[in-house]
């Protein structure tokens, strides 16, 4: 058997016995390597040492910096060991985390280590590199780092969510409210839950519309939009042949632009044009790009890139050209690799402000342009000479106090006239801080999906605030995005509770649904699927979009294997705790198994509740770890853990002599009687009356008056 062997690898997407955020846990059999302490192994710390000194910030247990180098000194095991390389392998490839945790099962060396993740598919790999690279260190045998390295970042780079996406996303997690990737390897987000819910794909949300999207990639239908809408833009046509292009040039005036109809990103355009061989060549190479051609006035000025979303304009970048200067030796394309390409501000990351100058296949926009210089890529310009290599290429230097007022009134309105709600608005004029129409400046493009980077990671000048400005409007105020989630685990009775309070809250006339081992319910419509009781039944609910209120039950073996299917939850009920569920995931203990119900509990809402078992003393202990209110139920007299509630104002459901009470405080008033509630509760169903009392008081933290309830309860469709 291979020593450090990966037996299985689960992704805890959810709330879990580990943490409240996903995690990702791996079983870990060590082999001949369960007793090898670091601290005996020849020089194996030197190794590791050498290799990730960046692990010297780990404080470990120690709890200052340097901490886990000193466990290591002392002496630590390979699943510990295991979990710090994953961890620091993670920040490595640009995702900082710091979670991790290893522990040894009931199996002899077969250890649990989990980390956290921002990225599951990258988290995996970084695990799988950890072990290759443990075991190099533990047989003294090289290992090439920087070749590990450099297969994990094109991982994160398939994988990972972009800056743009990500910016939004740490927004949104910072206002509380609960995120999804929607599928692997996209930007396709769902902020909230069920009828709260928005959606976004990078810098499109669920409300760009394709007519929007359309009117922006045409741009005559944009020119001409935007010029009866009193937007100042540039006098232009389509033009159908090379021809008809000089045609428009003599009528509308030299310089002109040749550009594609409806292509992005720069591509294809050619400007400052006022020859008929530079209008004959840019057509026929912006035809390569778009579907057709068109003519516009060239106006002089500098590019700038303003951004819209809802109705305001909330960040600004300026794009000065890249210029080289000569020397009288080198060629232009050895002056791009020496004073532009060396700039570690250039690169091919996302997260490099600026695109490095592609000198092995020239972009012709940028050939047309060096020949209006008198240059080619393999001239030597004269010492001194300065030579302009791309008008478009150094975007992201931020002028976004410097907007006047009226421009970004313009913008505004260009953008709303298209029917954008995230619009990129390019802007030419000489001076951004004054109006367009003193200076002849104009709107030329507009832009659907615009990339945030340049205003999140500027070359100069300050970092805007452009994810929280989107997530603001997709949540104004305080909206969460949030719909009451109830959370429902336990033993045994999951399922007839889960059923039984659903019933009683489509009372309020909200639209439940519900998630469970029989499968799902959306309004009245049944589903029936085994994958009801696991998270992706719990993501079903969420995601419909007029779910209301979700029931979601939660089982030991989906929230071992799985991790919850919600972040938080306004109500979680623990039933029960038993010995017929241990022995999943190596759960080998009633506390062990304790600790994986209360992960319900631990995920309520500081405003909400969790409706606790009192006759269990296991689940009644989950109440100090609340941060919401409680509500126990009982069938005992109330004495202990719930006499003291009631004692400081809490509530009770409460059974006896067949009667259900609610109590609360010092008061007590009488629901029903039992043999009234339509379902079971005698014999071998005896059991129903705690899945009974749990749905009376998730009914009654919920809001439901003691009519509501009861009327519920009558009718439940269950009775035998």
């Amino acid at each position: 058997m291979a020593d450090l062997d990966i037996r299985e690898i689960h992704i805890l997407r959810g709330p879990n016995i580990w943490a409240n955020y996903p995690v990702l846990e791996a079983w870990v059999d060590l082999g001949s390597l369960n007793d090898a302490s670091s601290d005996e192994v020849p020089s194996f710390n030197d190794r590791l040492k050498t290799w990730l000194p960046g692990m010297i910030e780990h404080r470990c247990s120690v709890g200052e910096r340097g901490g886990f180098f000193q466990r290591l000194d002392r002496g630590t095991y390979p699943a510990h060991i295991l979990e710090h390389v994953t961890l620091e392998l993670q920040n490595l490839v640009g995702h900082p985390v710091g979670y991790g945790k290893a522990r040894h099962t009931c199996v002899e060396g077969l250890y649990k280590v989990a980390v956290r993740y921002m990225d599951e598919t990258v988290a995996e790999a970084c695990l799988r590199t950890a072990r290759e690279l443990l075991m190099a260190a533990y047989q003294d045998e090289p290992f090439d780092l920087s070749s590990a390295l450099e297969k994990l970042r094109e991982t994160t780079d398939r994988n990972a969510l972009g800056p743009s996406t990500k910016a939004i996303v740490d927004a949104a997690k910072e206002r509380g409210i609960p995120w999804r990737r929607l599928q692997e390897g996209r930007s396709l987000i769902q902020f909230g839950q069920g009828a709260r819910q928005r959606r976004i794909w990078t810098a499109e949300t669920d409300r760009t519309g394709a007519i929007a999207e359309y009117i922006a990639q045409n741009k005559e239908l944009t020119r001409s939009s935007l010029r009866l809408a009193g937007v100042p833009v540039p006098e232009g046509r389509v033009v159908s042949s090379p021809d008809d292009a000089w045609e428009a040039a003599e009528d509308i005036g030299v310089p002109i632009v040749i550009k594609p109809l409806d292509a992005n990103h720069g591509r294809g355009v050619f400007i400052d044009l006022t020859l008929p061989e530079q209008v004959t060549e840019s057509y026929h190479q912006a035809l390569k790009e778009g579907s057709a051609v068109m003519a516009e006035k060239f106006i002089p000025g500098v590019d700038h890139r303003l951004l819209v979303v809802g109705s305001q304009m909330v960040a600004a970048s300026r794009g000065d050209p890249a210029i080289v200067v000569g020397d009288g030796k080198q060629t232009v394309t050895e002056l791009v690799e020496s004073q532009l390409n060396s700039d570690p501000r250039r690169g091919e990351l996302e997260t490099c402000p600026w695109d490095k100058i592609d000198t092995l296949n020239w972009d012709p926009v940028i050939i047309t342009d060096l020949q209006k210089q008198g240059h080619e890529p393999g001239s030597i310009p004269k010492n001194g000479e300065r030579v302009m290599v791309a008008r478009f290429a150094n975007w992201a230097i931020d002028i976004t106090d410097e907007v006047h007022p009226s421009v970004a009134g313009h913008v505004v309105t260009a953008a709303q006239t298209a029917g954008l709600d995230i619009c990129g608005v390019d802007v030419v004029c000489t001076d951004i801080s004054k109006p367009l129409e003193e200076q002849g400046g104009a709107i030329v493009e507009i832009n659907a999906s615009p990339g945030l980077l340049m205003h999140l990671n500027p070359a100069v000048g300050k970092i805007r605030p452009v994810g929280e400005a989107i997530v603001e409007m997709l949540f104004p105020e305080a909206e969460t995005g949030r719909i009451p989630v109830i959370g429902i685990t336990g033993n045994r009775g999951k399922t007839t509770t889960a059923r039984l309070t659903a019933h009683l809250l489509r009372q309020t006339g909200k639209y439940v649904s519900l998630c469970s081992s029989e499968g799902m319910q959306f309004g009245d419509r049944v589903v029936h699927t085994r994958q009801g009781a696991k998270i992706s039944g719990a993501h079903g609910v969420l995601l419909h979009p007029w779910t209301e209120i979700a029931i979601c039950e939660a089982g030991a073996e989906t929230i071992l294997t799985e991790g919850l299917g919600f972040d938080r939850c306004q109500i979680g009920v623990v039933l029960n705790v038993g010995h017929d569920e241990l022995g999943l995931a190596y759960i080998d203990t009633l506390d062990q198994m304790a600790k994986v119900k209360r992960c319900v509990v631990d995920v309520v809402l500081p405003t909400g509740t969790a409706v606790l078992n009192a006759d269990d003393e296991i689940v009644a202990d989950m109440a100090g770890y609340c941060k919401g209110s409680v509500v126990f139920f009982t069938r005992e007299k109330p004495e202990g853990v719930v006499l003291n509630h009631l004692e400081t104002g809490g509530r009770v459901v409460l059974f006896r002599d067949e009667l259900i009470y609610l109590t609360e405080g010092g008061t007590e008033r009488l629901l029903m009687p039992l043999n009234e509630v339509a379902m079971p509760t005698s014999g071998y169903f005896d059991f129903h009356i705690e899945d009974i009392l749990a749905a009376v008081g998730t009914a009654w933290s919920f809001g439901l008056d003691d009519e509501l309830i009861s009327e519920g309860l009558r009718t439940f469709p269950g009775k035998n």
